[in-house]
């Protein structure tokens, strides 16, 4: 069931967004520093594991407007609480066995949506191997970020296993990189 809440919050004019002025990038405060594989992907772009209730909840205040969950299944208690904190929800089931190049079309979809609109977009799965890796795909097929850059903020938190790999060479493929 794929789910989403259309709700848009500026966060640069309401100055919510905490930043790093030296390197531009969000800091990440102590009520998020036991998430799982958190990661600063971009000034709007996070990715981790999945968050408790609790930290959805910094994660809120820490600006982020839009959750992408790569977990399947049944995730209508995500959905609920995410409801309640008024976060804009969406739901890519990505099967651990089988990713595929349509899962990754719905994230680029879904992330050009939200990056257009200056938005803080947090992607996130169990322990953020899913999403290490799709936030790698989307920075070098669509932003056009360096590759080894992007690969070794993806293998600091994960270096893919054979599926995964040949998950990224097929998506590589398909954007004739």
């Amino acid at each position: 069931m794929k789910f989403l809440v259309l709700t848009w919050l500026s966060l640069f004019s309401t100055g919510l967004l905490a930043t790093n002025s030296t390197n531009n990038s969000i800091t990440i405060p102590e009520s998020l520093k036991d998430v799982t594989n958190i990661k600063v992907n971009l000034m709007n772009m996070i990715s981790s594991g999945l968050p408790s209730d609790k930290e959805f909840k910094a994660f809120k205040k820490l600006g982020v407007s839009h959750v992408i969950d790569l977990i399947p299944g049944n995730r209508h208690e995500e959905i609920a609480l995410l409801d309640e904190l008024d976060l804009n929800y969406l739901n890519i089931q990505v099967e651990w066995q089988n990713p595929t190049i349509n899962n990754f079309l719905e994230y680029i979809t879904a992330m050009n949506l939200n990056l257009d609109n200056d938005n803080v977009t947090l992607t996130h799965c169990k322990l953020n191997w899913r999403g290490a890796v799709f936030t790698y795909l989307y920075k070098i097929t669509q932003l056009n970020v360096d590759e080894n850059k992007a690969r070794a903020e993806m293998e600091s938190v994960w270096k893919p296993n054979p599926i995964w790999s040949d998950f990224i060479e097929e998506v590589k493929s398909y954007f004739s990189l």
